[in-house]
Formats: structure tokens, sequence, C-alpha cells
């Protein structure tokens, strides 16, 4: 583990035990105990890229400077801020999709004695992060910056929720809906800013930056998230389970994925048949008519050409950014998903 990591790990102790001691609540045996257990099994168990990304993203910002004691604590808790959102989002996404595994364990409320309880648990998550914005930024000068960015962040993600729950609604299968503005609308929202925003809003928050003035890096983050949703849409349909960790159901569930919006946009009209008329059934024979049209399609070189495109057009747009060190910020997150194989 690097070292980095292991000091990451270290703040995700501490904030646990400040909000189990939280003098706001009369605290019982009982109630530190479920709280400690929903935190361990939610929080700390992903991969912990955006949290880590906000540290990464300071220490660019900062060109090299030695961090303190201090900005490695602030960032580090900034950074488990983004992974209790994440968390938060996840236990209530799992309860409405009905899904059964995450990170590779039962979903939290599938686990005996949890049900719908988790989605209480969700809200406490969901309220733990201003409790840790108040006990460690309140005295900062942009303490209200990082409230007003978080909580316009988890609006927009829960907007980006709901147009693709509705847009996917069970018993009304219509792939006539589905096009790349909407698959567009869904991952600018639900993903991206969250996931690459976000981190990098609170490295620049934390160093004094306006955020207003700084639209061309929210923009360029946005589209970095597209990209990397797209990625994540082919992955799910061609990467190898063993090295994704999990088998992809894109098809199976009729997401509105990237796949299916280009096949539609490629395919004749006897093609376009066989989508309709597969698409989001979960019968292996069907899935594997879809999979077989991609092929025909070959989607597999139009994702190549929409790779090298997206590459080239961040690039350029990276590289025309005034400043050097947000140009190192953002080619660090474009060098971790370039070409992913997972």
């Amino acid at each position: 583990m690097s070292d980095l990591k292991a000091k990451f790990l270290e703040v995700y102790s501490t904030l646990k035990s400040e909000l189990l001691n939280d003098a706001a609540f009369e605290w019982t045996d009982d109630s530190r105990q479920w709280v400690e257990r929903m935190l361990d099994y939610n929080v700390p168990g992903g991969k912990l890229n955006r949290g880590l990304s906000v540290i990464d993203s300071y220490q660019l910002l900062k060109e090299g400077k030695e961090l303190s004691t201090e900005e490695i604590f602030l960032t580090s808790a900034l950074g488990w801020c983004i992974e209790w959102l994440q968390a938060y989002f996840l236990v209530l996404d799992d309860i409405m999709d009905g899904s059964h595994t995450r990170r590779g364990q039962p979903c939290w409320f599938r686990l005996p004695k949890i049900g719908l309880i988790a989605a209480n648990d969700a809200i406490l998550l969901r309220n733990h992060i201003p409790r840790i914005l108040k006990k460690h930024f309140k005295g900062k000068p942009y303490y209200v910056d990082l409230l007003d960015l978080f909580n316009e962040v988890e609006f927009q993600t829960t907007c980006g929720q709901m147009i693709d729950l509705i847009t996917t609604l069970e018993g009304e299968k219509d792939l006539s809906r589905y096009s790349l503005p909407l698959h567009r609308r869904i991952v600018e929202y639900k993903t991206a800013y969250y996931s690459f925003y976000l981190p990098v809003a609170c490295a620049l928050v934390m160093t004094g930056e306006n955020l207003d003035k700084h639209v061309d890096v929210k923009n360029i983050l946005v589209d970095m998230g597209i990209y990397f949703q797209v990625q994540d849409d082919y992955l799910d349909c061609y990467a190898e389970p063993e090295i994704l960790g999990k088998i992809g159901t894109d098809i199976e569930d009729f997401k509105c994925s990237w796949m299916v919006v280009k096949a539609l946009e490629l395919s004749n009209e006897q093609q376009k048949k066989i989508l309709h008329e597969n698409y989001g059934n979960k019968d292996p024979a069907c899935v594997a008519k879809i999979k077989a049209l991609y092929n025909d399609l070959k989607l597999q070189d139009v994702f190549a050409e929409y790779e090298s495109n997206s590459y080239e057009r961040l690039i350029s747009s990276i590289n025309a950014h005034p400043s050097e060190a947000v140009q190192a910020v953002l080619k660090s997150f474009l060098s971790k998903i370039y070409k992913r194989l997972k």
C-alpha cells in the first residue's frame, strides 16, 4: 500500500471516531456499533480514486511544494467527504436497482436484519458530510464555498439518477427513446460532476480559487467523465469479467448504454428490428444476438476511433489552459483513464 493511501486510511479512522462521538446525539452502545459497522461496510471498500484525487490535485496545484501535516489532513478529509457521498449514492442505488452485489460482497440492504433500514443509513451517510465539514473547515474563509459545492454536486447527481430511472422504467421498454444526447445528459449529471469535477473543485477551493473563474476546467472534467463512462459501457460488453471484476449486464438491464445508442445510429431497418426484439431480454440467446450485431456494426472499431478523437480533443483543451499547474492536474486525471482495461 502506498504511503499516501496509508495516511488517507488513517484519516478515515479519525473521522469515524469523531462521528461516533458527535456531541449532537446521545449515543448508546447499540447505536454506535450499528453506525460503525455500517461505515466500515460501505465507505472505505472501493478503489478510493475520487478521495485520493483531492490530495493528488492539491499537490499538483501547489507545484511540488511539500504539503504540511494540516494540508494532508484537510485534503484527506475532503477526499473522504467524496467517498461518503459515493457510499450514500451506492447504498440507495442498490436498493433502487434491486442489486445483489457491490464491490464483490452482498449489497448492504441484502444483509440479514438490514433490509430497508439501509435507506435511513444512507441518509445518515449524507448527513455525516456537513458534520465533517463543520468540524474541520468552519473557521476557513472557503467554508461556505465547500458547502455550496457539495450541495450543488449532490443535486446534479440526484437529477442524473432521476433521468436514468425514468428513462428505463420497468414495463416501458422503448428503445426509440435512447439517443446520444440523452446518454450524454445522464452521464454528465449522474457520474461526471461528482466523480471528476468534485475532487478537483475541492482542491481548487482549498487553494483559495474562485470556482466561477474555472468554468473551462469544469467543462474539461465533465467531458472526461463522459469519455470515462463510454469506456465503462464498452468494457461492460467486451472486457473479460475476471479483469473487470464483474459480469457486464447492460444489455440484459436495458441500459441506455453508448453501445446501444451507437448501434441504433448505425443500424439499417433489419438490424434495428433485431435490437428492438432482443435488447433488454435476459435470455442468453437474445444477449448473444445483440453482441453479434455489435460485431457486425464493428463497434470495437467505432469505439477505438471515439477514444482516439476524445483523447486528442481533451489534450488540446488542456494545453490551451493558461495555468501549467491546472494542466498538470487535468493530464494526471486523463492519464489514469486513457486506454484503461477495467
